[in-house]
């Protein structure tokens, strides 16, 4: 038998960029960075793809954006900014994806241009998925605006929109070549967004540092009250922790079946789905998280005092600990269905990540449901 084998590795990098008022004339983070991009000879596009949502509260941006690009020497500003739905009907859309492949064949973005996405998380993973599968691979900037995405989503790798009702069911691991964390964006947001962005960074304290959960119940109080110096503090922390993740895990596009960083994932992806998305993803994972950890504490592994502390932040932080849908009954599997695609999305043997203490995560191949119905009635009942 005969064959040629290959072997070859791809190096990424990127940086995440912390600021404000990113397009303020006399802010220049964000030229700075493209201007060390720049190449003799070549004149490269940008074309900007904005969240509806964040035009409706900075009515100037469009035309702040244009001013800026005229002073960028290398670079163009394609005609139009092109705004785009927010939240996570974006993602369910499969026609605004295919409008948005046309609108960067129509601008001929081509793999020297940059695709700028500005927006929330659900946003951000569209535009990433349409950017990646353009000309197998157009670059990316990300400029997330809500907490979520500055913590979270928006500094990670993945891109992805749903289809056939399952999250994140197409989608591409394509990290972007820059993130721009703007805090003045978090200034405008909905209390329920504010909020709700918080639990990423309760998730990754809970399986990653004890000490920043510990930080997080000093600050409960200023972060639930809007106090931004908390909040960027917060946004630092949580992506640093998350990037950090990425690179040191060693399977950073995810190729087993061990997602750590999903904690309180699995039955959050299913309460979108069951709530068709009234849910708030963070709050859905408020609920998950709440969920796994009193699972953890009846599995014996959890001590009811650290139980305890986190139902007590969460509650600090007015997150959700409990939904209707969450019930299981002989016509309705709820949540618990949830399992199955939540292994069907990982690929291979159902991986579920649990609390051992305070700051390190264990993760567990089987889940047992009579278990986890009395953790589903203890939340119901207790808190």
């Amino acid at each position: 038998m005969a064959y040629i084998q290959q072997s070859f590795s791809v190096k990424f990098e990127y940086r995440v960029f912390f600021t404000e008022k990113i397009f303020d004339p006399s802010n220049s983070t964000f030229a700075d960075f493209l201007e060390a991009q720049a190449s003799e000879g070549i004149r490269k596009k940008l074309l900007f793809i904005i969240d509806e949502g964040v035009t409706e509260k900075h009515s100037y941006l469009q035309e702040q954006i244009t001013a800026y690009c005229q002073e960028l020497d290398n670079f163009e500003l394609v005609q139009d900014i092109v705004v785009v739905p927010g939240g996570e009907a974006a993602k369910n859309d499969l026609q605004l994806f295919y409008w948005l492949i046309n609108e960067l064949e129509k601008y001929n973005i081509d793999r020297h241009s940059y695709v700028i996405g500005i927006g929330g998380g659900s946003v951000l993973d569209l535009v990433g998925y349409v950017a990646a599968v353009s000309h197998r691979g157009v670059k990316h900037i990300r400029i997330p605006t809500t907490v979520l995405s500055q913590n979270d989503s928006g500094v990670g790798v993945k891109n992805g929109i749903n289809y056939h009702g399952k999250k994140n069911f197409l989608g591409t691991f394509a990290p972007p070549v820059a993130v721009f964390n703007d805090a003045y964006f978090l200034t405008t947001l909905h209390e329920r967004d504010w909020r709700s962005g918080m639990t990423e960074a309760v998730k990754v304290a809970l399986i990653k540092d004890a000490g920043f959960f510990e930080w997080l119940e000093s600050q409960a109080g200023k972060l639930s009250m809007g106090d931004l110096p908390a909040m960027q503090q917060l946004v630092y922390r949580c992506a640093a922790l998350h990037m950090a993740h990425i690179g040191g895990a060693g399977d950073p596009f995810e190729s087993g079946s061990s997602r750590p960083l999903d904690f309180g994932h699995w039955s959050a992806h299913k309460l979108e789905q069951l709530t068709d998305f009234e849910l708030r993803h963070g709050e859905a994972v408020s609920i998950g998280i709440a969920l796994d950890s009193v699972y953890s504490f009846l599995l014996g592994w959890l001590k009811e005092e650290e139980l305890l502390r986190i139902i007590n932040l969460l509650k600090q932080l007015r997150l959700p600990l409990y939904h209707p849908l969450l019930e299981v009954d002989e016509d309705n599997p709820g949540v618990v269905a949830g399992l199955e695609e939540f292994r069907e999305h990982l690929g291979g043997q159902l991986t579920i990540s649990l609390l051992r203490t305070i700051g390190r995560g264990e993760e567990v191949h089987v889940i047992d449901t009579a278990l986890l119905e009395k953790a589903i009635h203890m939340l119901r009942d207790k808190w």
